[in-house]
């Protein structure tokens, strides 16, 4: 009766009720289809649920998840050296002076330490065992979700003597190498019965570590997926900030083309003993207005959380945990915003809870201390919000605790609850005490950060009632736009082009080669101020920088408003010569810096002028052929062309050093007539690179910068040079 009961369940899952599937249908979904993934299958067999995609992104999430494992050591306090090398052969291998990988027996399992923790998911001393009390790894999948992705994984621990394992996709067994070349491509024999953890030599005494090497598998990722050692740097630095005292080597073994690496081995060694002060100035992208404050602090809360007891039962049991906050703060001039965030030097960039709880504290705080400053500062009845108060901040903020909740194995967002009370009584009592200390250097800081922060919500209020107003107006309002614009007809957004033209000249025949109902014309003189080395009260009163600002109609710097620009497109249209080049650099730096979100959203544009024009002469009465060529090389693979073709060419080329010397005809067929023209749409891929690249050439540092052109100049191609 009972298995009666089973079918007529099934029958009616599939419908059976009249017009549904009839028996026949319901027998081809049986227990039989049913697929039970053993051990690691289930990792191979859906890898982005472990490491988020099979792409270069998750072959360097394995490789975190291995030194991280290293790292944990180092948090733990006992270790303090890390070796990462990218080898020659794909492999990847991680050594660390840690206690080493346990190589007793596991009881429950009776394999080996070293075997359970690459075969087993979710086995590892970071479930309330007590071998750690604060880690990155949590769930005890990185190291086995590694190795099941991997050709070859070998494992080396010293602990008196050096045990040796070796795993093919997971399966623990034997590689016989040739020569003692280590190869994933080499025989394998797996274990049957008993696997086997090998002596394989002895160490001194007190000498303890591990060394992991493995292969990623091709089977698995993409046939493009590469090391990034950009990223890989990126990770080590921080982490020497993160765990002072800490030495991270990274070391480039297999000379790929544009690495540091690519004319031989390369090695870069990170340490620092300042913490995340060191790191909060290193991020740090304006002049200081404040110096680098730490604040520092604990708390404890209770958990309910099941305990594997010693009869391998989970329990649930109440804990007491602490929860350590370190957070290193310093205000800059600029309004740029930088804060990173870190669970036991896990990056958190999606936030969490950690983060709610500073955010919300570094509100209420200023919020207090501006209402007892408020006659001095002239704040009046208007409210700081959180933006004016992180304006110009870089900050680092970091907690320390056992066994936190994150949101998937990726690690991005920080769950624990009770964490976001204790960060916030942290940051509330130390910028408090900060902010109203009565020391010199200290309370002329905090004066002058109060300061800013009034001025940053006075700046807010007036960009919003400046907007109010603008939507107030109506049609028949006439705006204060410059007198040397020459606006388009037409308001649509999808359509509308400010065209910045260099010259009067150029202006001259840009109106006679536009379209008036949608294209704008504004002409610039010359070389703009360069807005990387000035301030903003310098850029607000150079006319040309003002001008741009007031036409497009949205705003500068933080209060810029996206919705309010008044052209769909922004085309900045220079001479394809030197100077040329120089003024779109001032005019991107200019959109880089204060008008950011046009860039981001891909409305700001370069113009392709051309550089030559080829009249080919044709027989007859027949009218010459016109060819635009845009480089040098161009011109001279064009004109060899023409030549093996038999055509002949008027003599001498025409090259433009201007755009005034085009006719409107030529201009608008070349360079603005949207069926004919090219664009260069300007993008912003990394704002971070992207930053370190308009402070080196356009910064006032001007050591960088020579060693970047000196460092350059054999790749110059002299045949480019303007002279």
């Amino acid at each position: 009766m009972a298995t009666a009961t089973r079918t007529s369940k099934t029958a009616r899952a599939g419908g059976a009720s009249g017009n549904g599937p009839t028996g026949d249908g319901a027998s081809s979904y049986m227990a039989r289809h049913l697929q039970v993934l053993e051990g690691l299958e289930a990792v191979r067999k859906r890898p982005a649920m472990y490491i988020g995609s099979t792409d270069s992104r998750g072959l360097m999430h394995c490789v975190w998840e291995i030194i991280d494992n290293a790292v944990d050591e180092a948090l733990a306090g006992v270790c303090d050296r890390i070796d990462v090398a990218l080898l020659a052969d794909g492999s990847v291998e991680v050594r660390d002076n840690g206690r080493g990988i346990p190589v007793d027996m596991e009881p429950r399992t009776g394999l080996s330490g070293v075997e359970v923790v690459f075969t087993k998911l979710h086995a590892g001393g970071k479930f309330g065992g007590g071998s750690y009390t604060a880690s990155g790894g949590l769930h005890g999948v990185g190291a086995s979700v590694v190795n099941a992705l991997s050709s070859r994984l070998d494992v080396e621990v010293d602990r008196g003597m050096t045990y040796a394992m070796s795993f093919r996709r997971g399966e623990p067994g034997v590689f016989h190498d040739v020569k003692g070349v280590k190869s994933p491509d080499a025989s394998f024999t797996a274990y049957v019965d008993n696997s086997e953890l090998r002596i394989v030599g002895k160490v001194g005494r007190g000498r303890t570590g591990s060394r992991v090497r493995y292969w990623p598998d091709h089977q698995i990722f993409l046939p493009d997926a590469a090391f990034n050692y950009d990223d890989l740097v990126s990770r080590a630095r921080q982490t020497s900030y993160l765990i002072p005292g800490l030495t991270l080597v990274i070391r480039d073994e297999r000379g790929v083309s544009g690495t540091p690496g690519e004319h031989g081995p390369h090695e870069e060694t990170f340490r620092h003993v300042n913490g995340i002060g060191e790191f909060a100035e290193f991020l740090a992208i304006d002049p200081a207005l404040t110096d680098v404050w730490r604040l520092e602090g604990s708390g404890k809360f209770h958990e309910n959380v099941p305990v594997l007891d010693e009869r391998g039962r989970m329990t649930p049991t109440e804990l007491e945990r602490e929860c350590e906050v370190d957070v290193a703060l310093r205000w800059g001039t600029g309004y740029e915003t930088k804060t990173v965030s870190f669970v036991n030097i896990i990056a958190t960039p999606k936030g969490g809870t950690h983060m709610t709880g500073f955010e919300q504290a570094m509100l209420k705080v200023f919020r207090k201390q501006l209402e007892v400053n408020s006659r001095r500062l002239k704040v009046g009845s208007d409210k700081v919000e959180k933006d004016d108060v992180l304006a110009g901040l870089t900050a680092v903020v970091t907690v320390r605790l056992a066994e936190p909740q994150f949101e998937g194995q990726t690690k991005e967002v920080l769950g624990t609850s009770a964490v976001r009370a204790i960060v916030a009584k942290v940051i509330e009592k130390e910028l408090t005490a900060r902010l109203t200390s009565t020391k010199r250097g200290d309370k002329t800081q905090s004066a002058l950060l109060l300061e800013k922060v009034v001025a940053e919500m006075k700046s807010r209020i007036s960009a919003r009632l400046h907007k109010e107003t603008q939507r107030r107006k109506n049609a028949l309002e006439t705006s204060s736009l410059p007198a040397k614009l020459a606006d388009c007809r037409s308001s649509d957004i999808e359509h509308t082009e400010l065209f910045i033209v260099e010259g009067d000249s150029a202006l001259g025949t840009a109106k006679l080669a536009r379209s008036s109902d949608h294209q704008a014309l504004l002409p610039i003189r010359g070389k703009i101020l360069n807005v990387q080395k000035a301030s903003l009260a310098d850029m607000l009163k150079n006319a040309e920088c003002a001008a741009i600002l007031q036409v497009i109609g949205a705003g500068s710097g933080r209060s810029f408003d996206l919705g309010a620009a008044r052209y769909g497109k922004v085309i900045i249209m220079t001479d394809a010569d030197v100077d040329g080049a120089h003024i779109r650099t001032l005019l991107l730096t200019l959109f880089f810096r204060y008008m950011r979100p046009m860039v981001d959203a891909g409305r700001v544009f370069a113009a392709v002028p051309p550089l030559h024009r080829i009249e080919v002469i044709n027989a007859g009465g027949k009218k010459n052929d016109l060819l635009y060529t845009y480089s040098e090389a161009e011109m001279r693979q064009t004109i060899s062309s023409l030549e093996k073709k038999g055509r002949k060419v008027k003599q001498p080329l025409q090259r433009y050093k201007g755009l005034g010397e085009m006719d409107a005809d030529q201009l608008a067929e070349t360079t603005m007539d949207p069926r004919h023209r090219t664009l260069r749409r300007v993008t912003l891929a990394d704002a971070e690179v992207a930053e370190g690249v308009f402070d080196l050439l356009m910064g006032n540092d001007v050591g960088p910068r020579k060693d970047f052109i000196i460092d350059s100049a054999a790749e110059l191609d002299r045949q480019r040079i303007d002279a």
